[in-house]
């Protein structure tokens, strides 16, 4: 199937026929961000991140000092552990490929999830 758009955005990536381009203002906003104050903080951020977990190798080894924030009636105590496992996330996400140029001399296939009420 032939790419027919002369550029589009896919995931807050700028797609072109030519290339793919992180959008670096989306960058910025990730390495910006303060480690979390809160165990909400903390349930928000790992959900955000848990979306790209596939595409960040041993996601669940970095996350690990994190997650217990992910059970009942926890005590916020962000410590060390807590804030590197913070920053790593943080870095994979910057530096992960989440999507990559198709070889458009070879064939592909591109498939999505789709229902009667929404496109993921």
């Amino acid at each position: 199937m032939p790419f027919y758009g002369a550029r589009g955005i896919v995931l807050g990536n700028r797609v072109s026929r030519s290339d793919i381009e992180v959008d670096k203002v989306k960058v910025e906003t990730v390495e910006n961000l303060p480690p979390p104050i809160s165990v909400k903080g903390v349930r928000s951020f790992l959900g955000h991140t848990g979306f790209y977990r596939r595409f960040i190798n041993n996601f669940l080894k970095i996350a690990t000092p994190l997650c217990m924030f992910l059970e009942k009636y926890v005590t916020f105590n962000f410590d060390e552990a807590c804030l590197k496992a913070f920053e790593e996330l943080k870095n994979q996400l910057v530096v992960a490929v989440i999507i990559a140029t198709p070889d458009w001399s070879l064939p592909f296939e591109l498939m999505c999830i789709a229902s009667d009420h929404a496109i993921g």
